[in-house]
C-alpha cells in the first residue's frame, strides 16, 4: 500500500514540486506582507497564488501583469469609491471603468483579467487611500515572491524543457509514422487511417505548447547572465522545424485516411509508400538520438528519406497508367511531405529560416501594443486633432 502511494507521488515528481513550491511561495508572501504592511498578507499570498506560474518567464510575466492591473485598479476603485461611496455602484462601475481602462491601454489577456480581480481586492471594505496603499504594498509583494520563487518551479532550465520538448513530441511523430509503414505494408483500413488522423490531430495541438516553451527559452537568455544565447536561438528554430514536421505528418495521416476513404492504395505502390514512411521515421528518430554524429556519414537518415521518396515517386509516375489519377496525386503529395520533413530536419528550407515566426499570440503579452507604438498613435490623433480645427 505504501509503494503504491509513494509510486503515485513519485511519477509525477514534476508536478508535486510545482505545488510543493506554489504552497511555499503563498506561505512566504503571507508572512513578509504581513510583516511588511499592516494586515498585508492575505492579499499578498492570494497576489503569490495568481503570480506563480510553472516557469521563470511566465511568473514575470503574471507579476508584471498583476502590477500594471494593480495600479489601475487601484486608481479606478478610488474613484469609483470617493464619487459613488462603497456599494453596489462603486462596485459595479470599478468592473465596467476597470474593462475600458484595460481596452483603451490594450491590455492582454494576462493584464486584462488582473485589472478587475485586483480592484476588487483594493476597493474591499474600508476602502480609503491609506488603505488602498497598504493593498498595493501588498500586492506587489505578492508578485515579487512569485517571482522568486518561480525559479525553483522546475529542476531544469528553460533550454533543457525545450529540448526535452522537442525530443519527446519528435519521438511520438516518428513513433506514429512507423505506424503508418506497417499498415501500410500490411493493408490498412478505414478504421486504422482514421486513428493515425486522429493521433496526428493530437500531436499538431502540441505546436503552441512547444512554440511557448522555444520563445521562454529565448526570453530567458536574452537576460539571465547564465544562459546561452546561441544555445536559445538554435532551440528557437529547432523548435520552429518540428512545428513544421509536425504538420507534415497530420498532412500523411489525412493524405492515407483519404486514400482509404477512396477505395484504397494499389497493391503496386503499397510496398514503396511504406518504405518510403519508415525512412522518413527513421529519419526523425536518428535526429533526436544523434543530430551532431548524423552529419559525419556520406549519407544520411534524411539523404535516405529523400532517396525512398525519390523511389515512390518514379514508382507513381511508371504505375500512372493503371492507377487512379486521384491516388498517383495523393502519392506525390506524401513525397512532398517526407521532402519537406527531410528539410525541416536539416533546417535547410527557406520556410524556417528566412520566416519570421511572432514570438507569442499578443492576447498572451501583458501589453498587446507596446507603449511606443500606444504613444506615436495617441500623439498622430493629437496632431490630426490639432490640424482640422485649428
Amino acid at each position: 500500500m505504501f509503494t503504491r502511494i509513494r509510486k503515485l507521488f513519485s511519477d509525477r515528481k514534476y508536478w508535486v514540486r510545482q505545488i510543493l513550491v506554489a504552497g511555499l511561495s503563498g506561505g512566504v508572501a503571507w508572512i513578509i506582507g504581513d510583516a511588511v504592511v499592516e494586515g498585508g498578507g492575505v492579499v499578498a499570498a492570494i497576489v503569490s497564488t495568481l503570480s506563480i506560474r510553472i516557469s521563470l518567464h511566465k511568473s514575470i510575466r503574471e507579476g508584471f501583469g498583476q502590477i500594471v492591473g494593480t495600479a489601475i485598479g487601484a486608481g479606478t476603485a478610488l474613484l469609483a469609491v470617493t464619487v459613488f461611496d462603497f456599494g453596489f455602484i462603486a462596485i459595479a462601475t470599478t468592473i465596467v471603468l476597470c474593462a475600458v481602462v484595460a481596452r483603451a491601454l490594450h491590455l492582454g489577456e494576462v493584464a486584462s483579467v488582473n485589472v478587475p480581480v485586483t480592484a476588487l481586492i483594493v476597493i474591499g471594505p474600508g476602502i480609503s487611500e491609506t488603505t488602498a496603499a497598504h493593498r498595493l504594498g501588498s500586492t506587489l509583494i505578492g508578485a515579487a515572491v512569485a517571482i522568486f520563487f518561480s525559479y525553483f518551479s522546475h529542476p531544469k532550465t528553460p533550454a533543457d524543457r525545450t529540448r526535452d520538448q522537442i525530443d519527446r513530441v519528435s519521438q511520438k511523430a516518428a513513433d506514429l509514422l512507423a505506424k503508418m509503414s506497417e499498415g501500410v505494408a500490411a493493408g490498412y483500413t478505414q478504421k486504422d487511417a482514421g486513428q493515425w488522423l486522429a493521433s496526428a490531430r493530437l500531436l499538431v495541438e502540441e505546436v503552441p505548447s512547444l512554440r511557448a516553451q522555444s520563445v521562454e527559452a529565448r526570453s530567458h537568455a536574452r537576460w539571465f547572465p547564465t544562459a546561452e544565447k546561441d544555445v536559445a536561438e538554435e532551440l528557437y528554430i529547432k523548435g520552429i522545424a518540428t512545428e513544421h514536421t509536425l504538420v507534415q505528418v497530420r498532412t500523411i495521416a489525412r493524405t492515407l485516411f483519404d486514400s482509404a476513404v477512396e477505395g484504397g492504395i494499389a497493391d503496386s505502390t503499397k510496398k514503396q509508400i511504406a518504405v518510403a514512411l519508415s525512412a522518413a521515421s527513421y529519419a526523425i528518430s536518428a535526429n533526436i538520438e544523434k543530430p551532431d554524429d548524423i552529419s559525419d556519414f556520406d549519407s544520411t537518415p534524411t539523404d535516405d528519406a529523400r532517396e525512398a521518396g525519390s523511389v515512390l515517386a518514379e514508382t507513381l509516375i511508371e504505375e500512372g497508367k493503371d492507377v487512379d489519377q486521384e491516388q498517383v496525386i495523393r502519392g506525390l503529395s506524401i513525397v512532398a511531405n517526407i521532402d519537406r520533413i527531410a528539410d525541416s530536419l536539416d533546417q535547410n528550407s527557406p520556410a524556417i529560416s528566412d520566416v519570421i515566426t511572432p514570438d507569442e499570440p499578443a492576447k498572451d503579452r501583458v501589453l498587446q501594443v507596446s507603449p511606443i507604438e500606444q504613444t506615436t498613435g495617441l500623439w498622430k490623433r493629437v496632431k490630426k486633432f490639432f490640424r482640422k480645427y485649428l
